[in-house]
């Protein structure tokens, strides 16, 4: 039986499956496939190098140090969010952060990082094979927010946010022979997502980025068949999914540590739910 997890993101809603995650660390739950979407990807990083408390450290601590995200940063450099900060500065081996690369790296679980290429609007799905000690970049393209931060690049190819091309890659997961699957919500399962911001964002990025912008218009619908989908695959036992009954006020940019620290709790409480499931 090959079980799977996915954790979709939501930039700072994140924290809740940071608590999932840490639940599932403490309790030693594995996975035989892990797939992160934007922040979603970090979190399950930090999970199989077995980091406890680390996770959390950067919702509620470092996200408000002006390197992390800030004006300033676009100001300076057209990205509201330094991806080098947050994947280089705070992770490399000598930095405040530093992930436990050889953990992380002898986990024989398989790792996928969703991202989006700019031009084409192809997803791409990057594993572990793409990610070296110190280098954290399919990190940052799958991380990378278009109207938040300018694209990314890896090799010559410009990439944008996973949530674009594959915000809930569930058929991902199924095709990779998963069996069962853990899928983390970080917003209410019952609460559709809408267009809202992404059309004024697709509107801005639509003349030089048409692709993108066409892909950021479909996000809410992607995202809504993909949980109807998982919906029904709950009721034939094939998935699981977790997600907070609110959001405690947090939305993808918020600063707010109280606000923050209650989300990841939830997520600590929540991560029952999976001990159980998995024992059925």
């Amino acid at each position: 039986m090959k079980t799977g997890i996915i954790d979709v993101g939501g930039g700072m809603r994140g924290a809740y499956a940071a608590g999932v995650l840490e639940y599932c660390m403490e309790n030693d739950i594995h996975f035989d496939t892990c797939i992160g979407v934007s922040a979603g990807s970090a979190n399950l990083m930090t999970y199989l190098a077995g980091q406890k408390c680390r996770s959390i450290k950067f919702y509620h601590d470092y996200v408000f140090h002006k390197e992390y995200m800030s004006l300033r940063n676009f100001l300076r450099t057209g990205s509201y969010l330094n991806l080098y900060y947050i994947y280089g500065t705070l992770c490399n081996s000598d930095a405040d952060e530093p992930l436990d690369y050889d953990t992380f790296a002898q986990n024989p679980a398989e790792f996928f990082v969703v991202a989006q290429e700019v031009h084409t609007g192809k997803v791409k799905y990057f594993d572990k094979s793409d990610i070296g000690r110190d280098d954290y970049r399919p990190l940052m393209a799958s991380s990378n927010l278009p109207g938040v931060n300018r694209p990314f690049e890896i090799d010559g190819v410009l990439y944008f946010d996973g949530a674009l091309a594959d915000p809930v890659p569930l058929k991902k997961a199924f095709e990779l022979g998963c069996d069962r699957v853990v899928l983390i919500l970080t917003k209410p399962a019952s609460i559709p997502r809408t267009v809202g911001k992404d059309a004024k964002i697709a509107k801005i990025i639509k003349r030089k980025y048409p692709l993108s912008a066409q892909n950021l218009l479909k996000r809410a619908e992607r995202y809504n068949d993909s949980v109807s989908a998982a919906k029904e695959y709950a009721a034939q036992g094939k998935v699981l999914i977790v997600s907070p009954d609110d959001t405690c006020g947090v939305d993808t940019l918020t600063k707010d540590k109280d606000s923050i620290l209650a989300l990841y709790n939830k997520g600590l409480h929540d991560g029952e739910e999976i001990k159980k499931w998995l024992a059925i």
